[in-house]
């Protein structure tokens, strides 16, 4: 079974973060990834720069990119704009998420005027144009979601209203992502489920990100990081590594895409995907039957 990637950036704050933005860019585009996604920053807080970004990885690149979309703070009509200017662009894909509250902690409400719900932004997004639309969903859970079957049904609302791809957010735990597939497809999924992995050197970082978005971190990965807070390059090898054993367990029981969160650590994820036999001008090898 053949191996496909995707990458995710987020757009830069600064002009050094814009360079580093694109070094990293450039340092992946060899790879010939699926498709490299744009985030955005809770509450919309980024949606200018990472429209800039999406359209220069469109004039500048050979990259197909996916730009992120959410309901949160803005109106339909500013939304719609925003659409139409992506499509203007060359954007054909977009990843449409319901998005965070500007304040991290605060529940979520729908902008008065604005899409309520995924679904929602997904028919607004078809009316514009025939875009691809990837979507979100969570192997452990959403947070403010009461149970995983409700995620579940959620998901299926969106496929319904034309999301073609799901992306799972990180989860560490193989199996929760093993599980979530069954059930998901028992439930009436049918379209691809995207594994997201999370490979980092900045563990602390990881577990506060972990607890806001519902994904657990095992002991035994604990236990990997512990003690190295000032050792940099081998905290660099167990990321790779845990990256890596991680897809090739998940691609052995069937998955074939996986999509990578780079935080813009380029050589990081370059690493892993050579370790996976993802080389530039090279179809990866295909997994022993």
């Amino acid at each position: 079974m053949a191996l496909n990637v995707s990458f995710e950036f987020f757009p830069p704050k600064t002009d050094d973060a814009e360079l580093s933005l694109w070094k990293a860019i450039r340092r992946l585009e060899p790879l010939a990834p699926g498709f490299v996604s744009v985030t955005y920053g809770a509450g919309g807080s980024t949606r200018e720069r990472t429209h800039a970004t999406v359209k220069r990885i469109v004039d500048e690149t050979g990259l197909k990119p996916a730009a992120h979309l959410t309901c949160v703070g803005a109106t339909k009509a500013e939304i719609d704009e925003v659409i139409q200017e992506y499509w203007d662009a060359g954007v054909r894909h977009i990843v449409a998420l319901r998005g965070d509250m500007p304040d991290m902690g605060a529940a979520y409400a729908p902008t008065g005027g604005g899409y309520h719900s995924t679904p929602e932004l997904i028919e607004g997004i078809k009316a514009v144009g025939e875009f691809e639309v990837s979507v979100s969903c969570y192997p452990e859970k959403h947070p403010d979601t009461p149970t995983l079957d409700a995620d579940i049904d959620l998901l299926k609302r969106k496929i319904d209203a034309g999301a073609t791809r799901a992306i799972t957010q990180f989860a560490f735990d193989t199996d929760a992502h093993i599980r979530f597939l069954e059930r998901a497809r028992r439930l009436g999924v049918k379209v691809p489920v995207v594994p997201g992995i999370m490979p980092t050197t900045n563990f602390k970082g990881i577990v506060r990100m972990a607890g806001r978005c519902g994904a657990s971190v095992p002991q035994w990965l604990r236990e990997r990081f512990e003690g190295l807070d000032e050792d940099l390059e081998t905290r660099k090898l167990i990321a790779a590594t845990v990256a890596a054993e991680q897809v090739e367990r998940l691609q052995a029981i069937g998955f074939d895409n996986f999509h990578f969160y780079t935080l813009n650590q380029a050589d990081l994820t370059y690493a892993i995907c050579r370790i996976l036999g993802i080389k530039p001008g090279v179809k990866p090898l295909e997994a022993a039957a």
